[in-house]
């Protein structure tokens, strides 16, 4: 019995240790959903770039609005778009524009009456994203609403919206659908942040509209929905957050672009402002958190002259945005020629930027660390200018073959070299951002394994990489042109010498330099 009570205490005994080992070496379960964004700068700056808006490289922006009606700006300087707040600045400056167009100026005519030839007649968004697709862009951003108040998409909370008014159609649906079947990503460019001073005099927490816009509004009450509110109020903050969720909720976009907000340096510490500044953590958070939900990589920027948040929160951004050398991860919004909206002038007398300098433009900016979104202003119609299609199409075609060295790539340990004299130093259709052309230049790009070489000219004689010259000789394994030409070369201590001799030159030549 002693045996027999001794033999089953050891089998308990054992049970036990098992069961115990069993207990502790069970793993524990690991949560492996994400972790919800906060409303704090903090949490919004653990936000990565969207791998396909980092590998991609290449976008197509879209400014198209009532304003497109008009096509001019004073002088046919600057942007078309500025139309809405400058016709009511200066009036006497558009008077005679005005009759000529439209036979009336404001208030007889102003703002809101172009609405109705605001047509989209023409359009077919599934042209639109063909040609965005063969020019090369993997992603696309059309203006959701401007600074005037009106908004593209089908929208519940104001009657001002294209499907209402104008077009009677739903331009963000429409448009997100054609793109996304055409593999593209799709964004909401939004410029609301900036509406309360619009019809105003400057950018003001409170402010009273033009003169010829309160006039309008007292002939037509329901016009003060479009034009105002003229100040930072509480209610503002809150429709400005609503009408993004709206849009948010109804087309998913992958990218949330919104402008510099000039109030937030202008009356910065205004109890107002401070709230505003408040609402756009709320506003991204939320973002952030409902595309986990989607099971979406999504992105947003940080736009401005002084960003609108801290430098780590969102990819920087302001217009024609370029850099000297390597910059922060960034997205150059560059225009075709001057203005963003359509511009009449430069349609007729085809000032857009050449198929070369496009192409250029795009090197340098990737180059550096950035993506290019690239501008395009259509008419009201819905037709986009042919100088601006054959531009597009001129590209599309040079990435077709090169887009290798652009595509899923990094900057180099520098961006590039400037040989020879400098040729032309041109102010770039009134911007302040310049154009420096030297008599040789070269941009660099890298991926694992090698090094893109982007020539913007085809030189007559030999060609001397002064920023290859700390590469072993036996580091170089090869060097190619993506156009499938060979290229003969040799190292030296003062960098990699290349012989471009049969080397075909379209737009711009890619060498590449394969590295052991």
């Amino acid at each position: 019995m002693k045996n027999f009570f001794q033999y089953n205490v050891i089998r308990i005994l054992l049970v036990m240790i098992i069961l115990s080992s069993c207990t502790t070496k069970k793993p524990e379960q690991v949560d492996n959903s994400p972790v919800p964004f906060e409303p704090t700068w903090e949490s919004l700056a653990l936000a990565e770039p969207a791998d396909w808006w980092d590998d991609g490289k290449f976008g197509i922006f879209i400014h198209w609005g009532p304003y497109s009606v008009a096509g001019y700006k004073d002088q046919n300087k600057g942007y078309a778009e500025a139309i809405t707040n400058d016709m009511y600045k200066k009036p006497e400056a558009y008077y005679d524009f005005f009759m000529e167009k439209f036979g009336a100026a404001p208030p007889d005519f102003g703002y809101k009456d172009w609405i109705d030839l605001y047509t989209a007649e023409n359009w077919d968004p599934v042209a639109w994203a063909k040609l965005f697709k063969d020019a090369g862009a993997t992603y696309v951003i059309p203006t959701g609403e401007h600074h005037d108040g009106f908004v593209n998409w089908d929208s519940d909370l104001t009657d001002w919206c294209a499907t209402k008014m104008g077009p009677k159609r739903d331009l963000i649906g429409d448009l997100a659908e054609a793109v996304r079947n055409e593999g593209m990503k799709f964004g909401i460019s939004y410029h609301r942040e900036r509406h309360p001073s619009r019809f105003t005099a400057d950018f003001k927490v409170h402010d009273e509209p033009f003169e010829q816009v309160a006039e309008e509004i007292r002939r037509v009450p329901e016009a003060a929905e479009l034009y105002g509110p003229f100040d930072y109020s509480d209610e503002f903050i809150a429709d400005y957050v609503a009408r993004w969720k709206e849009a948010e909720e109804k087309y998913q976009p992958d990218f949330m672009w919104t402008d510099d907000v000039p109030i937030f340096y202008r009356a910065e510490g205004d109890p107002q402002v401070v709230k505003f500044h408040n609402a756009f953590k709320g506003m991204i958070a939320d973002y952030l958190n409902n595309a986990q939900k989607w099971g979406k990589e999504v992105y947003f920027n940080n736009k401005g002259k002084f960003p609108n948040f801290p430098d780590n929160v969102g990819c920087r951004e302001k217009d024609n945005l370029q850099f000297d050398t390597i910059g922060p991860r960034y997205q150059n919004p560059a225009t075709m020629g001057v203005s963003y909206a359509y511009m009449h002038n430069e349609e007729v007398n085809d000032l857009y930027k050449t198929p070369a300098e496009l192409v250029r433009l795009l090197a340098d900016v990737v180059s550096k660390n950035g993506n290019l979104l690239l501008n395009i202003g259509p008419r009201a119609d819905g037709t986009i200018p042919e100088g601006m299609q054959t531009r597009l199409l001129e590209l599309g075609r040079w990435l077709k073959k090169n887009g290798e060295a652009i595509y899923g790539t990094e900057p180099w340990y520098t961006s590039g070299e400037y040989k020879g004299e400098l040729i032309e130093e041109k102010d770039v259709h009134y911007m302040k951002h310049s154009m420096r052309i030297h008599e040789e230049e070269y941009r660099y790009t890298t991926k694992p394994g090698c090094v893109y070489v982007i020539a913007f000219q085809l030189p007559e004689d030999l060609v001397l990489l002064e920023a290859f010259s700390a590469a072993d000789q036996d580091k170089i394994h090869k060097v190619t042109t993506l156009d499938g030409g060979k290229i003969e070369w040799e190292k030296s201590e003062k960098g990699l010498i290349l012989k471009p001799e049969s080397v075909s030159f379209d737009l711009a030549s890619v060498y590449k330099v394969e590295l052991n």
